[in-house]
């Protein structure tokens, strides 16, 4: 809290020392919220247009766990596997999510499906590659004692090698909540009438930075929010894990 008050403090000498409208200050940023949360902007609230951008990046984030993970595991444990998908995967990866969006337009039309795709691919390409490097990083000296107690290779990958991995994956899958939420702002550009990136864009239209900053306080205290119940979810989870003091 201490650290957010200093910021709030340095934001506010800098609002006035520039006194220029581009930059407001945290009372108009503030009093523009509280307008913003309790009327309408676009036929919605802002609470509205807060759900709008959650609900898709949630569905993306999903999507893309439910194809990254078994994918970036079966590339990391299966050798086969991984020189069969790597040459494609690699060829995709280094494609930026935005660069997707006229052929997401062609192939999903301009509804939800294109802005949710954006977001799935943005956070796909995390998942894998964080399944992947867990699956290939964990200790052999494991595998080997399973090995030598008779387990049998189906045993190894689900009693020992993902429970191994299951740390490298929980950071992938922030690091994916995080690109999701990025990607959201990019996919809302595509003919969205609600959500948090339009408010944002409706604010640089408006030319009202007030607006603009409010959107991305919002962005940023629903990420914060998803990113502890996460790492809640991964104390539950992955109990032997233990952090620096």
């Amino acid at each position: 809290m201490l650290a957010l008050g200093v910021f709030v403090l340095l934001w506010g000498v800098i609002a006035a020392i520039a006194n220029s409208e581009a930059i407001p200050s945290p009372a108009a940023v503030f009093r523009e919220g509280v307008v913003m949360f309790s009327g309408k902007i676009g036929g919605n609230t802002m609470w509205a247009h807060a759900y709008y951008s959650m609900r898709r990046v949630i569905i993306a984030f999903l999507l893309a766990a439910a194809t990254g993970l078994p994918l970036g595991i079966m590339m990391g444990w299966n050798k086969t596997f991984d020189k069969v998908v790597s040459p494609i995967f690699e060829l995709l990866r280094p494609i930026p999510p935005i660069a997707w969006i006229p052929i997401a337009i062609l192939w999903l039309g301009i509804g939800e499906g294109p802005k949710i795709f954006i977001c799935y691919v943005g956070a796909f390409v995390i998942f894998v590659l964080n399944s992947y490097t867990g699956m290939r990083y964990t200790d052999t000296q494991l595998i080997d004692a399973a090995r030598t107690y008779g387990a049998s290779r189906r045993e190894q990958l689900f009693h020992v090698a993902i429970p191994a991995s299951l740390p490298s994956v929980f950071a992938g899958m922030q690091n994916a909540l995080s690109m999701a939420w990025m990607c959201v702002l990019a996919a809302e550009l595509v003919g969205a009438r609600e959500g948090v990136g339009f408010i944002i864009i409706q604010g640089m239209n408006l030319d009202n930075p007030p607006m603009i900053v409010v959107g991305m306080i919002t962005i940023g205290i629903i990420g914060i929010l998803l990113a502890v119940s996460l790492r809640w979810l991964e104390r539950i989870l992955c109990p032997w894990r233990r952090e620096l003091q």
